[in-house]
């Protein structure tokens, strides 16, 4: 059972939805989501990385919500989302569980709030229907293909001993809390992010999002990330912000310019003392930037 709310931090209603089913032996899972704010307001999607979960935006939908459709999607795997041992845990997996539910939805006009894996996951979706997106809002993330692969993380793909290190030890999801940041986390943020992975069995997506980055074009999720790729063209109008944790070791610096090079209308706010975990470190900067960007723009 995940905490409720951590000390209020998290004061939402929990909603699921049944994606698509997968091939396997077990029963299509649920996907869990926040769906709040007035039904008629713009639609804000917030999709998350790993190893998060919509705890990660808690703070721009408190704030959003007032005047804005905050909808804010768990991967399978992740957060309060089912977690099956024998699915389909793949980019174009996750693409289609969340076009799926845009669509359930009917969201039209969408800003996109996207971070780390939401950032591939979110603007596949939105290339693939752009006609239903309006904004993009990109943290330390890519939609494109990449080389750099820190030591890190390339070690938690290694046989044996990833698997032991990712969901045996909770490695990295552990790690994220102190190396993901540039200051350290209250315990309610520490407690947060870390509640939905208290087990092996419960870890299960955050090691396969790890064995899922496309390095070599065998990889089975290699033409998916070339198609995401391909649709940024498709995006490349739409009014961006750039909010980037200059001090990410993954998602480095060189990750937005590239994005500034893609896109057209760009807005770019680089926070010097932010670590990947943008939305922790500065937090308020971060809530501010995001209101003026969607009442401005």
């Amino acid at each position: 059972m995940i905490e409720s709310d951590f000390d209020g931090q998290y004061p939402f209603t929990g909603r699921f939805f049944v994606p698509p089913a997968a091939k396997g032996p077990e029963p299509p899972p649920r996907l869990h989501y926040l769906d709040e704010g007035p039904r008629d307001a713009p639609p804000v999607l917030f999709v998350h990385g790993n190893p998060t979960w919509s705890f990660a935006f808690r703070h721009l939908i408190q704030d959003l919500r007032r005047d804005h459709r905050c909808v804010a999607v768990d991967h399978v795997g992740c957060g309060r989302s089912d977690k099956p041992q024998a699915y389909d845990y793949t980019l174009a997996r996750h693409q289609q569980n969340l076009q799926c539910l845009v669509e359930e939805l009917g969201l039209r006009g969408v800003t996109l709030v996207a971070h780390d894996w939401g950032g591939a996951i979110g603007c596949g979706v939105a290339g693939r229907m752009p006609d239903r997106f309006r904004r993009l809002v990109l943290m330390n993330t890519a939609a494109f293909r990449s080389d750099h692969m820190p030591v890190r993380i390339a070690a938690c793909r290694w046989p044996v001993v990833g698997p032991l290190m990712v969901r045996g030890g909770n490695a990295f999801a552990r790690a994220a809390i102190t190396q993901a940041v540039e200051r350290p986390l209250e315990p309610a943020a520490k407690r947060g992010l870390l509640a939905p992975y208290d087990s092996w069995r419960n870890r299960v997506a955050i090691q396969r999002f790890v064995e899922d980055i496309p390095t070599r074009p065998s990889h089975p999720s290699y033409d998916t990330l070339v198609e995401t790729e391909t649709n940024l063209a498709k995006l490349a109008d739409l009014p961006a912000l750039l909010l980037w944790g200059e001090r990410d070791w993954c998602f480095t610096p060189a990750f937005r310019e590239e994005f500034e090079r893609r896109l057209k209308n760009v807005t770019s706010v680089p926070i010097a003392d932010a670590g990947h975990y943008v939305f922790e470190d500065a937090r308020r900067r971060v809530v501010e930037e995001v209101r003026r960007f969607v009442t401005e723009t």
